[in-house]
């Protein structure tokens, strides 16, 4: 089920579900929309491979027999190699609660089961668009002398040290710094960031700017919460 990459260097995704009609469906529906699929059944055979190759998008399940799918979704936002790589979970699960959890370990979408081929190809693409977007504003961005954001690298720092974000994390925090205080709505937000490509519960917006936060350290104050309104930040 491996594509190898074309000359004009197709985007690679990489599949994780053990089960073999899933894997070989969803290779066949990317592949047709012009993406490079490597399909895996067993997690640990992913894990050898990240090793080698850094892929473009991962799309996991994380309903793997004797392995925990949030787990692996943790080691990949933790290692630095991968931590921008966008992750969409496939789920089962239909609690709010099980898809929050998600979000919160790193997750930038996500799709329950059973899905649309034509809306987890949609749902790719989306994500994928998301993380080529560069800001308008193209000058280092500089708050104090605690927070900076390069807009040309996508590189945010604190106190000058490099801080891993996610496209997600890093979108928000953009938006928020192209006005700093300006109040920006969850609404607003959504629509910025995902437009109509994303189904969205309620807190998805308050899962990554608390992720956000944490990332940031001592500048994840910087991130106002304004009560009833939305976000800033000072």
């Amino acid at each position: 089920m491996t594509n190898s990459l074309s000359a004009h260097a197709a985007p690679l995704v990489a599949v994780i579900d053990d089960e073999q009609d899933i894997l070989d469906l969803v290779a066949l529906h990317l592949e047709k929309a012009g993406f490079a699929v490597k399909g895996f059944a067993e997690p640990e055979e992913f894990i050898a491979y990240l090793k080698a190759r850094v892929p473009d998008l991962v799309i996991l399940d994380l309903m793997l027999p004797g392995f925990d799918g949030l787990e692996l979704c943790k080691m990949i936002r933790r290692d630095r190699r991968l931590a921008a790589v966008p992750i969409i979970m496939l789920t089962a699960k239909v609690d709010e609660a099980d898809r929050v959890l998600g979000l919160e370990l790193g997750a930038d979408d996500y799709v329950t089961k059973p899905f649309s081929t034509r809306e987890l190809v949609a749902r790719v693409k989306a994500v994928l668009r998301r993380g080529r977007t560069q800001p308008e504003q193209e000058k280092i961005l500089t708050f104090g002398d605690i927070l900076e954001l390069d807009p040309n690298r996508m590189q945010v720092t604190v106190k000058k040290k490099p801080v891993e974000l996610t496209h997600t994390e890093y979108r928000i925090l953009a938006l928020l710094a192209s006005r700093p205080g300006w109040v920006f709505s969850r609404d607003r937000m959504l629509d910025h960031l995902w437009k109509n490509e994303k189904a969205v519960v309620d807190r998805t917006v308050d899962v990554h700017v608390k992720h956000l936060r944490d990332k940031l350290g001592p500048a994840g104050s910087l991130v106002k919460s304004v009560r009833g309104a939305g976000y800033k930040l000072d």
